[in-house]
C-alpha cells in the first residue's frame, strides 16, 4: 500500500503528537475519496486492511490511536460508499472500547462517533455490539471516556429514533440481561434507552415490558435520588400506557408485582402496591389464576407502617374481594384458603382480621369447595382461639359457626373444640367464656350446650370434666346470651322441653357437685313453697360460709329477699319417724313433696317425667368414679415420692466410702510442720 499512501504520512499517522496524527488521517481521507471516485474499491479495502492489522491491533498504543483515526478517516472520505465496507471498519473499532490505554478508549468513542455521522441508518445492523459496548464505556473509570461515551450515545439514540431497521427483538434479550447490574451509571444508562425507545412511536416496548419491569423496580431502592427519580418516571409513563392499552400481558407482570410487594424498600412496596391495584381494577379474567398470589401481597401490606401503602393495600383487597370469580373459570379456591391461612400466623392483627374475611367469603360463595380443604384449615383456625385480640377470635368464631352449618361439621368443631380446651387449659381460663358466649348465639345456646354435655358426659379426663362443667355452669348461670336458656329450665318441672334440657344437662354436670346443686337451684329454687328442700340447701351452704365474709352476708340477705307467701299453705307436721322439721308440701291431686325429694304421687316418684331417684344414684355413680380417681391420683404420688426417696438411698449406697481425714497419707514437710506466724 506504500504506492496507495505514501511512507511519511504512515509515520505520522503512527506519531506520538496528535496534530500530526491528525494530518495524516486528512491525508488518508482524501486518498480514500480519490479511490472512491475511481471505484477502485479493492484498494480501498486494501487500505482498510492495513489500517486495521498494521495500526489497530499493533502493540504500540500511539500505532492504535492513528489506525482508530485513520479507519474514522475513511469512512468520510467513502461517504455513501461507506456502507459497503461497514463490515470492515466497524469491529476493530469496537475491540478499541476494551482497550487497555484509556486514551484508546477516548479516540475509539471519537471514530465511532464520526463513522456513525457518515452513515447514520446503516449503522443499525451493529447495534447490538454497540450499545454493549456503550454500555461497559457508561461506567468507564476515566470521566473523559464517560464523556465521549456520552456523546456517542446521544447521537446513536438520535440514529435509531429515525430508523426503521431497528429490531426491538433482538435488542430486549440484550437489555434484560444488565437490568440486574448495581452500577449506577450502567443504571442510568439503560433507564435512558428505555425511555428513548419507549418514545418511538413504531417501537410497542409496552409489549416487552414483562421482560424489564423486576429490573426497573429494582432501581426503585437505589441509593442515587436522581436514578429513583428516573427509575419511577419510567415506570409512570408504562403504568399509564397500560391503562390506555386494550392488550396487556398483566400475568407475567403479575408474578413480578407480587415478589416486589414484600421489598423491604418502603418506596419500592408503594410503588408494587399500586400497580397491582391498577392491575386488579384492569385486570379482568386474566388474573383470576394469580389472585392467590395477589392476595399474598395484599394481606401483609395492610399491616404496613406506612400508612399510603395501607390506604392502597385495603382499597385492593377490597376490590379484589368484590370480583366474583368461577372456580370452573381457574379460579382456585385452595390456593386463595392456603393463603389465608398462612396470613392467620401474621403478627399483624389488621392482616390476621383480613384473612378471616376472605375464608368467610369464600364460605358464603363456594362453601362446597372450601368444606373441601376443611381438613387443611381446621387446625389454624382452632389455633386462632388462642389468639391475643379478641377481634380476631370473635372472627374465628364466625368461621366456625358458618362451618357448623351443616350438622356433621357442627359436632366435629364442638369436639375439637372441646379437645382444644383439654390441651390448651389457658385458652378455657382466659377465652372459654368469651368463645362459649359466642357459639351460643351463631348456633344457638341450647344446641350448644347439649352437644357439650353429651360429650362431657363421656369424658375419660375426669379432672378436665370438672373443670369445664364448672365453667359452662359459671357461664350459665351469668350470661345474657344463655337468658332462654335459664328461662326454659325454670320451666323443667312443668315443660316436656325444660325437662329435656334438664335431663340432657344433668349427666355431665354430675361431674361437678357445685355445679349439680347449681343446676336444681337454677330449675326449682322459684318455687320454694313447692321444693323447699332446695331452699333449705342455700341456708345450709349459708353455715357453711365464714359469718363475716361477703358471700355470706350477700347470700344471707338474697335469701331474706324469698318472698314470705311462697310457703303459704304449707304445714309443719310431725312425721311418723320423729322428725318435727319435715316439711310436707301439699300438691294438686293430693300428692306431697318431702324434705327428701320424694315427690309422692299414686305411690311414685317421678314428676314431669324426671326420676329425681336415678338422677341422684346417677350422680352418686359418677361422684364415686372421682374418689376413684383422686384416690389413685393420691397413691401415685406417693408412689413416686417413695421410689424417688429409694433411689436416692441407692445411690448413696453405690457411692464409694470416702475415706476419713486420718487414712490419708500426706507426706509431711519440714515447711508444713512450721507454725505459722501470728499476725
Amino acid at each position: 500500500m506504500a504506492e496507495v499512501i505514501p511512507a511519511a504520512v504512515l509515520r505520522n499517522l503512527a506519531d506520538k503528537l496528535y496534530e500530526k496524527r491528525k494530518n495524516a488521517a486528512l491525508d488518508v481521507e482524501g486518498i480514500v475519496k480519490q479511490l472512491a471516485a475511481a471505484g477502485e474499491h479493492e484498494k480501498i479495502t486494501a487500505v482498510i486492511n492495513l489500517l486495521t492489522t498494521e495500526f489497530t491491533y499493533s502493540p504500540q498504543a500511539n500505532h492504535r490511536k492513528g489506525g482508530l483515526i485513520g479507519l474514522a478517516a475513511a469512512t468520510v472520505g467513502l461517504t455513501s460508499d461507506a456502507a459497503q465496507h461497514l463490515e470492515q471498519i466497524v469491529p476493530p473499532v469496537l475491540n478499541s472500547f476494551s482497550d487497555q490505554d484509556s486514551r484508546v478508549r477516548y479516540y475509539a468513542c471519537e471514530a465511532l462517533y464520526n463513522i456513525a455521522k457518515v452513515v447514520r441508518g446503516d449503522f443499525i445492523v451493529f447495534f447490538n455490539q454497540i450499545f454493549d459496548a456503550l454500555c461497559k464505556l457508561s461506567a468507564d473509570s476515566d470521566a473523559n471516556v464517560q464523556s465521549a461515551a456520552h456523546l456517542l450515545d446521544r447521537l446513536v439514540k438520535d440514529i435509531v429514533t429515525e430508523s426503521d431497521q431497528f429490531s426491538i427483538e433482538e435488542f430486549i434479550p440484550l437489555l434484560r440481561e444488565r437490568m440486574n447490574v448495581l452500577n449506577p451509571y450502567v443504571r442510568q444508562f439503560l433507564v435512558g434507552w428505555i425511555t428513548v425507545l419507549d418514545s418511538v412511536p413504531d417501537i410497542d416496548m409496552l409489549g416487552f415490558l414483562p421482560d424489564f419491569l423486576d429490573g426497573l423496580f429494582n432501581m426503585l431502592s437505589d441509593s442515587s435520588h436522581e436514578i429513583r427519580q428516573q427509575a419511577d418516571s419510567a415506570l409512570s409513563e408504562f403504568l399509564q400506557e397500560i391503562k390506555n392499552s386494550p392488550s396487556v400481558d398483566y400475568g407475567r407482570m403479575a408474578e413480578i408485582l407480587v415478589q416486589r410487594a414484600g421489598s423491604p424498600d418502603e418506596f419500592t412496596r408503594l410503588t408494587a402496591i399500586t400497580w397491582i391495584n391498577e392491575f386488579v381494577k384492569l385486570g379482568g379474567d386474566q388474573l383470576v389464576p394469580y389472585y392467590a398470589d395477589i392476595l399474598g401481597a395484599i394481606l401483609p401490606c395492610i399491616s404496613d407502617k406506612e400508612e399510603k401503602i395501607r390506604v392502597v393495600a385495603r382499597e385492593t383487597n377490597e376490590e379484589l374481594r368484590a370480583i366474583k370469580a368461577d372456580p370452573a373459570e381457574a379460579f382456585d379456591v385452595g390456593a386463595i384458603l392456603s393463603i389465608a391461612r398462612s396470613q392467620l400466623s401474621s403478627e399483624w392483627e389488621a392482616t390476621r382480621i383480613e384473612a378471616l374475611h376472605w375464608i368467610s367469603t369464600l364460605l358464603n360463595r363456594h362453601r362446597t369447595e372450601v368444606l373441601q380443604y376443611l381438613g387443611d384449615i381446621f387446625g389454624t383456625l382452632l389455633t386462632a382461639l388462642s389468639d391475643p385480640s379478641d377481634e380476631v377470635v370473635l372472627l374465628v368464631l364466625d368461621v366456625h359457626a358458618a362451618i357448623a352449618k351443616d350438622p356433621q361439621h357442627f359436632r366435629q368443631i364442638v369436639v375439637f373444640l372441646v379437645d382444644k380446651f383439654r390441651i390448651d387449659n389457658s385458652l378455657l381460663e382466659k377465652r372459654g367464656a368469651l368463645i362459649i358466649r359466642r357459639l351460643c348465639v351463631l348456633l344457638n345456646a341450647e344446641r350448644v350446650y347439649r352437644e357439650l354435655s353429651t360429650i362431657l358426659e363421656g369424658e375419660p379426663d375426669l379432672d378436665f370434666a370438672s373443670i369445664m362443667v364448672q365453667a359452662l355452669n359459671f357461664i350459665l348461670l351469668t350470661s345474657l346470651e344463655l337468658s332462654e336458656i335459664r328461662d326454659l329450665l325454670k320451666q323443667s318441672l312443668v315443660n316436656p322441653a325444660g325437662k329435656d334440657l334438664y335431663v340432657s344437662l344433668y349427666a355431665s354436670w354430675c361431674h361437678s357437685p357445685m355445679a349439680i346443686i347449681s343446676l336444681c337451684l337454677l330449675s326449682q329454687l322459684l318455687e320454694p313453697g313447692r321444693h323447699i328442700w332446695l331452699f333449705k340447701a342455700l341456708y345450709g351452704l349459708l353455715m357453711l360460709l365464714p359469718q363475716q365474709s361477703a358471700a355470706f352476708k350477700i347470700l344471707k340477705t338474697r335469701l331474706k329477699a324469698v318472698p314470705s307467701y311462697s310457703f303459704n299453705g304449707e304445714q309443719l307436721k310431725r312425721t311418723p319417724s320423729g322428725n318435727p322439721y319435715q316439711f310436707l308440701h301439699q300438691m294438686p291431686g293430693g300428692s306431697q313433696i318431702t324434705e327428701d325429694g320424694d315427690i309422692t304421687m299414686d305411690g311414685g316418684n317421678s314428676h314431669n317425667g324426671i326420676n329425681f331417684a336415678a338422677r341422684l344414684q346417677q350422680f352418686q355413680q359418677v361422684q364415686h368414679l372421682h374418689r376413684l380417681h383422686s384416690k389413685a391420683q393420691v397413691q401415685s404420688r406417693k408412689n413416686s415420692t417413695s421410689l424417688s426417696k429409694n433411689m436416692v438411698e441407692a445411690q448413696k449406697q453405690e457411692e464409694p466410702r470416702r475415706p476419713q481425714l486420718s487414712e490419708i497419707n500426706v507426706p509431711t514437710s519440714r515447711s508444713s510442720s512450721k507454725r505459722s506466724p501470728q499476725v
